[in-house]
């Protein structure tokens, strides 16, 4: 029998951050992940770093700690993270009164700068200022999301962290109800805590564990552009996003019994027309995002890029018909966008550590934590860190 002390389902950076915090503290850990190369959020993911949205003491003082370790993350995992400081251009659309889109983004912790459209095609020539009232300019993080995974991967490894590329079937449990392991097609594993980091997979597989978690997910589609000879010079993404709406309506409590359905549509699909160019000079362009019941559902390519690119096409002109790939994934995310993270109310050894609406300057600080939170207390120290308490899954409860 294969025991660790922990172990992590899912690679993506959460998994993999996750992972490398608890062998840090020196716990036997195993990370499993189905893919030897990712194809989940993590892959497909913008590499944004908002750390000036923090509008809660929580999320300010998180997206400030993330930041913090972002800044030392290259040194301390021996790896390129590609960290840079850039400019956030945020589109207003042609509909919108751009002072009273400023206004409300005076709730974060860095209020913008409203431009005109002449200005902000100043500071990113790639926009059309016609197709705009205004925009918002903020300061703004990027890395390379692959990368920093990755980079955490191999520091874990470098920690006595063990890899194994297999998919999760099902969760093991003892007869007194105990979440001891996991299985895959393999070989079955087995340790003192199981935690579930498989991002928007992670509500099927407890739920065929028998656990409901207010944990939903969309459908994220975008289009991957190989590297270009031209230099971006920000990052541009709508001010009004459609996505934190529309997840807002498929998250609430009236819509749960939607979700125990295999085929439902719960919203109409929207599209936030953004664009972001990483070091090597490729660009990644999109959104459509799709609120699908079934994770495994089915999405036209060929209809989805098209539309894609007419949109993209009316702010970025120049952008539309570069040759480039379409890619879909699952985005997890909560009711309330803060994370899950913390042990699964009734299940014994079982914690999830998913569901971030801002994950990547989130991550990093949270899993230290909570990596921090789970080795105090498996020697019954007590240290119950109040960050952790604040996003355990029992905050829906009640």
């Amino acid at each position: 029998m294969k025991t660790y002390d922990w172990i992590v389902v899912g690679g993506g950076i959460t998994g993999a951050a996750l992972g490398y915090e608890m062998a840090k503290q020196g716990l036997k850990v195993l990370l499993l992940e189905q893919h030897t190369n990712l194809q989940g959020a993590s892959r497909h993911s913008y590499g944004g770093l908002a750390y000036w949205s923090g509008t809660t003491p929580l999320t300010r003082q998180l997206a400030k700690e993330g930041i913090d370790r972002h800044r030392n993350l290259s040194a301390e995992l021996e790896a390129d993270t590609q960290l840079r400081e850039l400019t956030l251009i945020l589109t207003i659309d042609p509909d919108s009164d751009p002072e009273a889109v400023a206004q409300d983004y005076q709730k974060f912790a860095i209020a913008p700068q409203l431009l005109t459209p002449e200005a902000a095609h100043a500071q990113e020539p790639l926009i059309n200022p016609h197709a705009i009232s205004g925009a918002l300019q903020l300061p703004h993080g990027h890395i390379n999301p692959l990368l920093t995974t990755l980079a955490y991967t191999k520091a874990m490894e470098r920690l006595g962290g063990t890899v194994h590329y297999e998919q999760v079937l099902s969760l093991i449990s003892r007869r007194d109800e105990h979440i001891s392991g996991v299985s895959t097609a393999q070989a079955d594993y087995h340790a003192s805590g199981v935690v579930v980091c498989a991002g928007g997979f992670s509500r099927g597989l407890l739920k065929a564990a028998g656990f409901s978690v207010p944990l939903y997910f969309t459908h994220a589609e975008s289009i991957e552009i190989p590297p270009v000879d031209f230099t971006l010079q920000a990052i541009v993404m709508p001010a009004n996003l459609q996505r934190s709406k529309m997840e807002g309506f498929a998250s609430a409590k009236t819509q749960d019994h939607f979700w125990e359905g295999e085929d439902h549509e719960l919203a109409l699909p929207i599209m936030d027309v953004g664009m972001i160019q990483f070091q090597d000079q490729s660009l990644r362009l999109g959104q459509i995002s799709r609120v699908l019941s079934n994770p495994h559902a089915a999405v036209d390519p060929a209809a989805s890029e098209a539309k894609m690119r007419q949109q993209i096409g009316e702010i970025f002109p120049r952008l539309a018909d570069l040759p480039g790939t379409w890619n879909h994934c699952l985005v997890a995310f909560c009711r309330d966008y803060l994370p899950l993270v913390g042990s699964i109310p009734d299940a014994n050894g079982l914690y999830i550590f998913s569901g971030f609406s801002n994950p990547l300057v989130f991550v990093p600080t949270l899993a230290q934590r909570f990596a921090t939170h789970l080795a105090s207390n498996s020697d019954n120290s007590g240290n119950d860190d109040d960050i952790i308490q604040q996003l355990s899954p029992s905050r829906f409860m009640g």
